[in-house]
């Protein structure tokens, strides 16, 4: 008689482990973005879902989604700490880079026009090489993002300015294969 409870508890914890591979759980993050599993669908109100196959967009490609709208990271002038407002941005994509292994990124450093194509170049690195330290810290892997610098080669806006030059201050957040 032993031996067959034994064998009815074994059968329950092996069912109770049991992955259900259909259909992963979403996970929801601090700031209210819902990830899942690739392949994964889920449901929700419009930019709050991260969906896969299921015919609907990727998040990241999504324009009503946070991944598609907020892709720069911008800094001060000579700088290349990351401010606190551009924190919770880097966040939402380094949690869609955790639930998504197979996606890649590049972290695109730039700067304003002043200053040497050498120095640029440098202060370019050390903008994009900071956002990936960041996003490696919430969750993404190394492996998942590259960085280059452009340096000043890349203007977003033209001009002799400090508009213009605040605008070119940024890494750009560019997902491989868009």
């Amino acid at each position: 008689m032993s031996k067959w409870i034994i064998a009815a508890f074994a059968i329950m914890v092996l069912a109770g482990c049991a992955k259900d591979t259909q259909s992963p759980a979403p996970v929801e993050d601090k700031g209210g973005a819902v990830t899942a599993a690739p392949g994964a669908t889920t449901s929700g109100a419009p930019g709050t879902g991260v969906t896969g196959t299921a015919g609907t967009i990727a998040p990241h490609k999504d324009p009503s989604n946070i991944l598609s709208k907020q892709r720069s990271v911008y800094f001060d002038f000579d700088e290349y700490a990351i401010k606190d407002q551009y924190r919770p941005m880097i966040e939402a994509h380094a949690k869609y880079l955790q639930a998504n292994r197979s996606l890649k990124i590049t972290l695109q450093g730039n700067t304003d026009e002043r200053g040497t194509r050498e120095y640029n170049i440098a202060l370019g690195q050390r903008r994009a090489d900071a956002v990936k330290k960041l996003m490696v810290l919430l969750g993404a892997t190394e492996v998942q993002i590259e960085t280059v610098s452009f340096g000043k080669e890349k203007p977003r806006r033209d001009g002799h300015d400090e508009t213009a030059w605040a605008e070119n201050r940024r890494v750009d957040i560019v997902y491989v294969g868009e």
